[in-house]
Order: C-alpha cells, then structure tokens, then sequence
C-alpha cells in the first residue's frame, strides 16, 4: 500500500539522503519527489531495527526514513482492523492514511505511554471507524450463487465458506464497540490489557464487554443455522 500514492511501503532512505524530500503542504505529510540511488542496506536495517518509540523521536525531527518504516511495520494490523471493522476496503485505506497523516503531525510531541504507539495508532484507527459508521451506512453487495461443483471434498469447502461468510455478517451486524472488542482481542491477539487502552476502558469494563459481544455473536451465529461451537473452534474464539 501507498501512502498519498507516492510513499511505497518498504521504501527507507538514509538520513542524508532526506534532503530530497519535500513536504505535501495540504497535510504537512512526507511525499518524495523521487526516490535516491544512493539508498544503502545498512541504514535501512539500522532504522528497521528501532522500536516505535526511538523512531518516532526520528520522525519527531521531520526523518521520512523513519516514518516510512512505522508505515511499512503498521500499515497491515491497521488495515485489518479497519477492514473487519467497516468491511469496506476503501474506506479502510482512508483509514489508515489518516493514522498516518495524525502520526506525522503529532510525532514532535508525542510521548510513548500506556500501550506505546501500537496502542495509539489502534486507538485513532478505531475512533475514525466509530466515526464513519456513524457518519456512512456501509452497504455490502449481496452474495454471488454458489457454483455447482463436482470436485472431491466441494461440501467441505463450500461449508467452511458459509461460515466463514457468516461470521463476517455476523460480526458486521454487532454494535460497534462489541465489534471493536471481538476484532482486537480474537482476531489481532490483543491482550485485554492492550484492548481496554484503545477502547479507553478499564479490564473489568472491558472483560465484560467481551463477554456481551461473544453472546451476542453466538445469538447472531445460531439464528443463522451455524454452530457457534464449530466457528468458535475454526476460529480460535471462546464458547
């Protein structure tokens, strides 16, 4: 993924090189007008090497190789939350060009505490898909017919395909906060340490919101004829 088009992920420079940059005075975020030759493998492992918290110091003092490295190692976990979260591609890109267009801006300022940046880049993530929820009804396209297919072990898969569509339906149709918590905790491994930070709550507040999205996910699984049981197992989610 690019960022504003024009920042590849994976693409570093070295700090002298930084002098070839510019910057995009619409959102006062890092654009390369082209990319050095004189990019050494050495710099780049010695920044892809940094905790988040000394390359944000990085960025802090306007270093572009240093946020392009925050951007390649959290742009995928961003990504997918936001995608579980929205189920629209698009608008999940949007995204995450936000959180870092946000991380670009506050960067000279921030300090790591709590859950460090992680925590912070999932916190804005969720707040900008609380907020187009509310502003955007998300609108998914209707399911295709199934295929008819004669090939060996066709039952199986198209059964693991139903549900794994009715999870994805199931999981859209939650409130959103039930959503959030399902999303972080089972699907990206999030403690519930970890979670509460970005949700803003507290481990009790967010114990028993966990406890209320999984029944109510369970609630939404049965009425669709699927096994809560089965897709908790699949899945490596709690009955």
């Amino acid at each position: 993924m690019s960022f504003h088009g024009e920042i590849s992920v994976g693409e570093a420079m070295s700090p002298a090189d930084e002098g070839a940059m510019r910057t995009d005075s619409s959102h006062d975020v890092p654009v390369t007008r082209a990319i050095p030759d004189s990019l050494r493998a050495d710099d780049a492992a010695m920044l892809a090497a940094l905790p988040d918290a000394a390359l944000m110091r990085e960025v802090g003092t306007g270093s572009v190789a240093a946020f392009a490295v925050l951007v390649e190692r959290h742009t995928p976990a961003l990504y997918r939350v936001a995608m579980r979260m929205l189920s629209d591609g698009h608008e999940a890109e949007d995204v995450v060009q936000e959180c870092f267009t946000r991380l670009w801006q506050h960067a000279p300022r921030w300090q790591p505490s709590g859950a460090g940046l992680v925590g912070w880049l999932h916190r804005i993530a969720m707040n900008l898909c609380f907020d187009r929820k509310r502003r955007f009804r998300v609108v998914t396209m209707p399911d295709l017919p199934d295929m008819v297919d004669n090939a060996p072990m066709a039952d199986d898969l198209i059964a693991a395909e139903q549900a794994h569509g009715a999870v994805a339906t199931a999981l859209a149709d939650l409130p959103e906060r039930y959503r959030a918590a399902l999303v972080l905790c089972y699907y990206e491994g999030f403690t519930n340490a970890l979670a509460a930070d970005v949700l803003a709550l507290n481990i009790k507040a967010m114990e028993s919101l966990l406890f209320r999205a999984r029944r109510q996910m369970r609630d939404l699984l049965e009425a669709r004829d699927v096994a809560w049981r089965d897709v908790a197992a699949g899945a490596g989610l709690r009955a």
